[in-house]
């Protein structure tokens, strides 16, 4: 049965029965299992079919909210910034960020750890240790030789990985032996499942790679040839896959942002991902701060899975690929709500995904999320939003693609969380103490925010 799953790298995935919703309707639909053929021929057309997936998304996106959208919202009059000279200032906040990539890799491997000191990592954050390296690299932090043997490396590691059921990379492996494991790092031979959404952030990172060094092509290709990427689609969405008391179960993946954002990543490949491409068919507005904010209507009530709007698949778009129209006017809303809130309440707001150093380790601080707005969620939905916090990643993520007065706050107030290790996740609204833990994902994302500022796109060619 088809399942949906809203699931990011970091957490367990929460899997469960639903309905998928098609054309604004909800409508049952039953998968007996994922195709079987290789995805490697789908490479010959991918570049044309991302460019015919973003043409009719974009035209779907229009289309199918030409009614939402004559409502008396506000026009999306923030537009990201164009390259410029980086500063002193954003030089040397990349290079706190690659100091994590030096702290945290494994010269057994060539994979880093997603968090400091936990030998442990999901494809998810690979793909952003390599957006981080490409990045690194273009910003003059590493020289060519560095760049070569860790690519390299990082190529020979995912050459290696035993793949879940033959078909697609684990969702967890170690990083000291490349085994498969749990999210708590304990062995798990058979595997867990897969994540789409993981692979398609490694999808886009190896595409990455490929512009940058085509040298690299070849290389690239004899790892994908090995991996069944049909298999992580199916009737235009993407499919994931969850072991558990010796079942396997085929999941639908994504929610509101990620959903389009590994869409863009898998049609680079030639995947069919029409209908994840755009978030028309699952899209309302809710108001937040005196702002309208798109939303998931596919409420965490009727499916039992958290819903949340957030800065962190806006930011990835903008610094990977560029922002599409539907894209550019959502981050721009979710962006303003969170300087309205700063405006409102005198309380610095900058939400996204993010590990925590205490219990539950992982949250979800969202613009709106499960019917409420500045939710912070767990996977499973349980509030903590006394453990809400200020994202450096967010803060300079923005910061990166508006570059504002508020943005420059914000980051102004989160200067002193370097550490000898890379910076640290962001601080506590409740008292303004550091939120310690320091990650890969926290680091990288910062790395790909400089190349921003400096270059552009990562896919600019």
């Amino acid at each position: 049965m088809v399942t949906w799953c809203w699931r990011r790298s970091g957490s367990r995935c929460r899997c469960f029965s639903a309905q998928i919703i098609r054309k604004q309707r909800m409508k049952m639909r039953i998968l007996r299992r994922p195709l079987e053929n290789k995805g490697s021929l789908a490479f010959l057309s991918g570049l044309g079919l991302a460019v015919a997936v973003s043409l009719i998304s974009e035209a779907s996106f229009v289309a199918s909210s030409e009614q939402i959208l004559r409502k008396p919202i506000q026009s999306a009059d923030l537009v990201p910034l164009e390259p410029r000279t980086l500063s002193e200032e954003d030089l040397s906040t990349a290079k706190v960020a690659w100091r994590y990539f030096e702290a945290n890799y494994r010269e057994e491997t060539g994979l880093v750890d997603s968090v400091a000191g936990f030998p442990s990592t999901t494809l998810w954050d690979q793909g952003s240790y390599l957006l981080g390296l490409l990045s690194a690299r273009e910003l003059d932090l590493i020289d060519v030789e560095q760049f070569e043997y860790r690519t390299t490396a990082l190529l020979e590691a995912l050459d290696r990985l035993e793949l879940f059921e033959g078909k697609l990379p684990n969702k967890v492996y170690q990083t000291t032996s490349l085994n498969m494991v749990h999210y708590d790092n304990t062995p798990s031979p058979e595997g867990i499942g897969w994540s789409a959404l993981d692979v398609a952030r490694m999808l886009m990172a190896l595409r990455v790679l490929e512009i940058k060094h085509p040298e690299r092509g070849l290389q690239i290709r004899a790892i994908l040839s090995k991996w069944d990427l049909a298999a992580m689609t199916q009737q235009g969405r993407l499919i994931g896959a969850s072991r558990t008391g010796g079942e396997t179960r085929y999941l639908q993946e994504g929610r509101i942002g990620y959903e389009q954002y590994a869409a863009r990543a898998a049609a680079l490949w030639g995947l069919d991902v029409l209908e994840a491409s755009s978030s028309a068919p699952i899209l309302e507005w809710q108001q937040v701060e005196s702002l309208l904010v798109p939303v998931d209507v596919r409420s965490s009530k009727s499916f039992g899975a958290i819903t949340p709007t957030l800065s962190e698949p806006y930011l990835l778009q903008a610094f990977e690929l560029g922002l599409n129209a539907e894209g550019a006017l959502f981050a721009a809303r979710i962006y303003a709500a969170q300087a309205a809130r700063f405006a409102n309440t005198g309380q610095l707001t900058m939400v996204t995904e993010d590990n925590i150093d205490r219990k539950p380790h992982f949250l979800y601080s969202s613009v709106f999320g499960n019917g409420d707005p500045w939710a912070v969620l767990t996977e499973k939905g349980d509030r903590h939003d006394a453990l809400r916090t200020i994202s450096l990643k967010a803060t300079i993520g923005w910061d990166a693609i508006y570059d504002t007065e508020y943005t420059q706050l914000a980051r102004n107030q989160l200067a002193d969380l370097k550490r000898q290790n890379g910076w640290a996740a962001g601080k506590y609204e409740t008292d303004g103490s550091a939120n310690e833990i320091v990650t890969l994902n926290t680091n990288a994302v910062i790395l790909e925010a400089m190349h921003f500022v400096a270059h552009g796109p990562l896919a600019n060619y």
